[in-house]
């Protein structure tokens, strides 16, 4: 039907229909982008939920003979055993206080790092630096466990320094005292300089104008980065904060299972240390997955409730 110019300009003009809206009609309009995305999900699907079944072991007297569908129901009674062990405290302790210790110590590193090289003004110094920093994450934990040891042994390094001050070598590795120090030590100089890359990137958005009109106005360089660089930080901050208080309990089984020494076990045995010698090496595989899940559900919790407290405080949230 046609439109004469009399109808346009007296507000005559008929009604257009109206589009279909909504996510049904965006994945129709894009459904190219769906079929590309498939795969992937497929993927995620096959090797990341349809695994999950095995966790059921966790609730059964599980029997390789028998298999999953036919091994005996238990209910909670894992999880019943492992809360009520005597080394229950001490394991989930050492876990604990690992995690934290190494949050709070640890998460600041990387941001400090990167504040020092965004300083940098020389390319070529600044590229030095950074290789220099990074490279530890490449080197294996078993190259950086056999390292500890020779560093910290009765004849290393450490100890013919300090021979000069005590009459008696310190066994570093047989002291649980010692323990939480130098895992948290060893693992802040390993990790802290790569993980700087993500906060070096966001800080390479920032717009160059904006300090040197904090300068002009006179703004010392502690005021610049207060109010310029770590605002620009402070998204990239609070998400990699969450998830690392997600990750909270899962502390790395490797390093913690290589610097364990039969001395420093009080100090040293965590829970993923625990469900490696009571799941594989006892072949107790339902206790283990039970304790395994624990370790995931209080991660879980731990995820929600950090972000909800940070979603509220902050405004920023990871979803």
């Amino acid at each position: 039907m046609a439109t004469s110019k009399s109808d346009t300009l007296y507000g005559n003009t008929p009604p257009v229909k109206k589009k279909k809206s909504g996510a049904l009609a965006y994945i129709r309009k894009n459904y190219i982008l769906y079929l590309f995305l498939l795969p992937a999900i497929v993927l995620v699907f096959i090797f990341n939920y349809v695994p999950m079944y095995g966790v059921t072991i966790a609730f059964k007297d599980f029997s390789p003979i028998k298999g999953v569908w036919e091994s005996e129901w238990v209910g909670f009674e894992h999880f019943r055993n492992f809360l009520e062990s005597p080394n229950f405290q001490q394991i989930f302790m050492n876990t604990i206080k690992l995690s934290a210790f190494d949050l709070l110590l640890g998460f600041p590193v990387p941001i400090i790092l990167a504040l020092m090289l965004n300083q940098l003004r020389k390319a070529r110094v600044k590229k030095n630096i950074q290789l220099i920093i990074y490279a530890p994450h490449f080197i294996s934990v078993v190259v950086i466990a056999g390292m500890i040891f020779i560093f910290l042994s009765p004849a290393g390094p450490l100890n013919t320094i300090l021979g000069l001050v005590f009459d008696q070598p310190i066994s570093f590795m047989s002291e649980p005292g010692y323990f939480r120090t130098i895992f948290i030590a060893s693992g802040i100089w390993q990790g802290a300089g790569f993980a700087s890359i993500i906060y070096v990137a966001a800080l390479s958005n920032v717009d160059p104008q904006l300090h040197d009109a904090a300068t002009m106005d006179g703004a010392t360089l502690l005021q610049r980065i207060r109010h310029i660089d770590l605002q620009a930080l402070k998204p990239t901050m609070t998400v990699l904060f969450i998830l690392a208080v997600g990750g909270i309990m899962a502390i790395g089984f490797e390093k913690a299972y290589l610097l364990q020494t039969s001395m420093n076990i009080p100090a040293s045995e965590i829970i993923d240390t625990y469900v490696y010698k009571r799941g594989l090496q006892a072949a107790d595989w339902s206790f283990g997955a039970a304790m395994g899940l624990f370790n995931s559900i209080i991660s879980l919790v731990l995820l929600v409730i950090v972000n909800f407290i940070v979603k509220k405080v902050n405004g920023e949230t990871l979803y």
